[in-house]
């Protein structure tokens, strides 16, 4: 496995930061992946992720996902990309919706954390700072676990 593409909904809070979560994960398993995110939704193309996933993603993994920017996932991840991780059961439904002749394996980011297969990350957008922060270390230890996974199977 080659390459990783995270996908919430916006692609400002919870995708972002698990790019961010994987591209550490990954360096710390000497991995050589491409890892990227993308939202099913067009609403916020083009912008920064929300402050409070910057300032979760800053303060608890010291990562500064600033620079990022929404995108939209197109039909060209499907066959670019090796694993698409879903944040939540709604864009699993939509990914597998529109994920055509594609190679990618399509999944739940936490089915690969032992103890949350099945669920979903919780949208931190309608929350409090500290839901963003919960949301990190969640993403923190579902990327963990994940580059663990393609660390055993290199």
């Amino acid at each position: 496995m080659n390459s990783v593409l995270f996908v919430c909904l916006g692609n400002i809070c919870r995708s972002p930061m698990a790019e961010a979560a994987m591209h550490e994960a990954a360096a710390r398993h000497g991995l050589d992946l491409t890892i990227d995110s993308a939202g099913t939704g067009d609403w916020h193309i083009g912008r920064p992720p929300d402050t409070r996933a910057q300032a979760a993603a800053l303060e608890q993994g010291n990562v500064d996902i600033s620079q990022l920017r929404a995108r939209q996932i197109t039909n060209r991840d499907f066959l670019e990309y090796d694993l698409i991780c879903a944040l939540d059961h709604a864009n699993l439904r939509d990914l597998r919706a529109m994920g055509g002749d594609g190679p990618a394996e399509i999944s739940l980011l936490l089915d690969f954390l032992p103890g949350s297969e099945g669920h979903a990350v919780a949208d931190p957008y309608y929350g409090s700072d500290a839901d963003f922060v919960g949301c990190w270390r969640q993403l923190a230890d579902a990327t963990e676990a994940l580059a663990q996974k393609l660390a055993m199977s290199a």
